[in-house]
């Protein structure tokens, strides 16, 4: 007798716990704010070099993690050594026109009105002060060409991954044309397209958690900042300048979907992150619902 109390009551406490858990759930997914539809996102630097030329040395490959200042590429450095020597004789040959107009400008200074007028005693000057300005001009120029040379030589500005690597020893990089591309791996964050019946729970500052759909553990992060404002195809402009107005049933209502910006906290290194990965956001209480849910579920299947 007291077995089948003690079973009974078993039961209706599983029974009890499972409409609990139901109705959570079921509050947790039409009210809660959290979203299947997450992607990792990451911020992508184009690297381009700043001085044009053949490729001689590629130093990285794709899918490398390059670390902040690593040696990318190199850019054929002869034809800029050339210039660089070029520049270094014009300012030699500058300064040396400096002197003489200068040594003559003193001559004439030093001269008497009588001897010099003071027309000719300013035409020298002038003519100093101009070979001053030319070796201003020839100083530059070798900085300038100093500074090429060692742009021959393309380093990483990011910590980040190589990706779509297409570059090629031979081939001509253009100046300021895009060579290959780093995913910055300081800048990983995640994009939630809540819909917009859900953003009443969602503020800057929140608890986040991510789930990934590879099946790595769950991520921790915060909300950042949500957008204020999506595309609008009826606010687009049709020939005419008239406003171009989708068909809408009256009896459907879509909620629209407002990107939210989610930070990482530290994500764990061996976690293996991918821009454009799919992933499962929560935000606030729904975070932690969302734990207690699955610790609750498997109190149960343990149980039966």
């Amino acid at each position: 007798m007291i077995k089948t109390l003690a079973r009974s009551l078993a039961t209706l406490c599983l029974a009890a716990l499972a409409l609990v858990m139901s109705l959570a759930l079921w509050h947790h997914y039409m009210d809660s704010p959290w979203t299947r539809d997450g992607r990792i996102r990451a911020e992508v630097v184009s690297v381009a070099p700043e001085v044009a030329g053949t490729i001689t040395q590629l130093a990285v490959a794709d899918n490398q993690l390059v670390h902040k200042g690593d040696i990318l590429f190199v850019v054929d450095p002869e034809r800029y050594r050339l210039a660089l020597a070029q520049s270094e004789a014009a300012l030699n040959s500058r300064s040396f026109d400096r002197k003489v107009a200068q040594a003559r400008a003193q001559r004439r200074a030093a001269l008497s009105d009588l001897v010099a007028s003071t027309e000719e005693k300013e035409q020298y000057s002038g003519t100093a002060q101009v070979a001053g300005a030319a070796v201003s001009e020839a100083d530059a120029g070798l900085r300038l060409a100093r500074l090429n040379l060692e742009r021959t030589v393309v380093r990483s500005p990011v910590n980040g991954y190589v990706t779509n690597l297409r570059l090629r020893v031979g081939d001509y990089a253009q100046t300021g044309q895009p060579a290959l591309a780093l995913v910055d791996s300081d800048s990983f964050w995640v994009a939630g397209y809540f819909e917009e019946t859900k953003l009443t729970g969602i503020r800057p500052g929140a608890e986040a958690r991510v789930q990934l759909m590879s099946g790595a553990p769950a991520l921790r992060g915060h909300v950042e900042s949500i957008a204020r404002g999506i595309a609008d195809a009826n606010a687009e402009t049709a020939a005419g300048s008239l406003a171009s107005i989708n068909p809408v049933f009256t009896w459907v209502r879509l909620a629209q979907r407002i990107p939210v910006r989610v930070v990482l906290d530290a994500p764990p290194a061996d976690v293996l992150l991918s821009a454009g990965m799919t992933c499962t956001v929560s935000v606030g209480t729904a975070a932690t619902l969302r734990e207690d849910l699955g610790y609750v579920a498997q109190l149960i299947k343990a149980a039966l």
